[in-house]
């Protein structure tokens, strides 16, 4: 029970430390070439995002909201 607890605490700190620094985390894995061709290859690969950035990749100024 006890072992149970401390690793969701731990789980729980890490937590808040990614979300604390967040922003610097994501500069620094989108820093990494070969992390942000991954990244990216990996969010083109769902295909609701995929239809989303081909949207307004192609789409014109008049169809913005």
């Amino acid at each position: 029970m006890i072992r149970r607890l401390v690793s969701f605490m731990v789980v729980c700190l890490a937590g808040y430390y990614v979300f604390q620094n967040r922003y610097r985390l994501m500069n620094t894995v989108l820093g990494n070439l070969v992390m942000r061709r991954v990244l990216a290859g990996s969010m083109i690969g769902i295909p609701g995002v995929r239809n989303r950035i081909m949207q307004s990749v192609f789409s014109g100024p008049s169809d913005w909201n």
